[in-house]
């Protein structure tokens, strides 16, 4: 049991360190932008030594693209269930706090996340397109509760809206701490949400 472990767990702890430097190349430079050569140098191997993990840049790009997916899916699926039962006024405020602390801990992972599906294969697109769709129920759901009058699909839209702005706004924080940026993209998107009140 112990030599098994030891031998998986630097695996496990390499591939991770490879999608976290890819994901920040893939980020600033692009899918096509990249090469596995330059992946290999940001962990310091070669270039064809990646190739004991992946199988290639896209396979690395799709297992980024369905974690960064479940994840999120899985995030919020916990944080909208462990509220306050007697409030989904607070599974708001948890789906928020998770969002915004997941965009300001892995802005690189959440632009490509934004970007690069279609650099992916169609069944890998349509899985991460899945969890995508059930992330967004969740706060569905939960904005339902606050505002019963409120079109799914409006309710839809200003989710999508929301996440726009979360996960574009880390990139730009400039000088202002991840506190001090939590707090404003929090009320930021409280405030967008606010017109699901009015009745249209």
């Amino acid at each position: 049991m112990t030599t098994e472990r030891t031998v998986k767990t630097p695996t496990r702890n390499r591939r991770a360190e490879i999608l976290e430097a890819a994901a920040g190349l893939f980020a600033a430079r692009g899918f096509h932008g990249v090469s596995i050569e330059d992946i290999g140098a940001a962990v310091g191997v070669s270039g064809p030594a990646l190739y004991r993990h992946f199988s290639g840049k896209e396979a690395l790009l799709t297992e980024m693209l369905l974690d960064i997916s479940e994840r999120l899916r899985e995030q919020g699926a916990r944080l909208a269930t462990t509220a306050d039962p007697d409030t989904a006024d607070a599974a708001l405020d948890a789906l928020l706090s998770g969002h915004i602390e997941f965009a300001l801990t892995h802005p690189a992972l959440i632009r490509v996340h934004e970007r690069e599906l279609d650099n992916v294969p169609e069944q890998a697109r349509r899985a991460v397109r899945r969890l995508q769709r059930l992330y967004v129920e969740e706060w569905v759901t939960v904005l339902s509760e606050l505002h019963p009058a409120c079109p799914p699909a409006r309710l839809r839209a200003a989710t999508h809206a929301v996440f726009g702005l979360l996960n574009s706004t880390p990139r730009s924080a400039g000088e202002l701490t991840p506190e001090a940026m939590a707090d404003l993209l929090g009320a930021m998107a409280r405030a967008a949400l606010s017109p699901l009140g009015v009745i249209l």
